[in-house]
């Protein structure tokens, strides 16, 4: 299987302007590329993240929804058997790597899966490192 594991940290990385750079370019086309699998929470959290950061004025009235109409034609496929996992494997890795039980659902998915994992959240960087995850940060080390 081709792709990553695509962090909604990661992909907010496209959506404002002062998150944008070189490696968010790099993970746009290899998104592009080759596509991406997210767990079931992504939609949700993305379209919070960008409700609001409209609300309070980070990007223009209407943002949001420009900004998810370009998100939606990526190649990203949501991961269906992710429930599955939620109370054992992904609620394990939580109470193990001391994470949210929703930045958990990313790091179960990479290893799952056997996929990079892209983020720009420090503390999934750490656990994904300790669990020997392949990873796309997106930060300075």
């Amino acid at each position: 299987m081709t792709g990553l594991v695509l962090d909604c940290s990661a992909a907010l990385t496209w959506a404002f302007e002062d998150e944008w750079s070189e490696a968010a370019a790099r993970l746009l086309a290899r998104v592009e590329e080759q596509g991406a699998v997210v767990p079931s929470i992504w939609r949700l959290e993305f379209a919070n993240v960008l409700v609001l950061a409209e609300r309070r004025g980070r990007i223009v009235a209407g943002g949001a929804r420009v900004r998810l109409a370009e998100i939606e034609r990526l190649p990203i496929r949501t991961d269906e058997n992710g429930q599955t996992w939620v109370w054992t494997a992904t609620v394990d890795l939580a109470v193990a790597e001391r994470l949210t039980v929703y930045d958990a659902s990313y790091l179960e998915l990479a290893l799952r899966l056997s996929l990079p994992l892209a983020t720009k959240d420090r503390d999934l960087v750490a656990a994904a490192r300790r669990r020997g995850a392949d990873l796309i940060p997106l930060m300075d080390a």
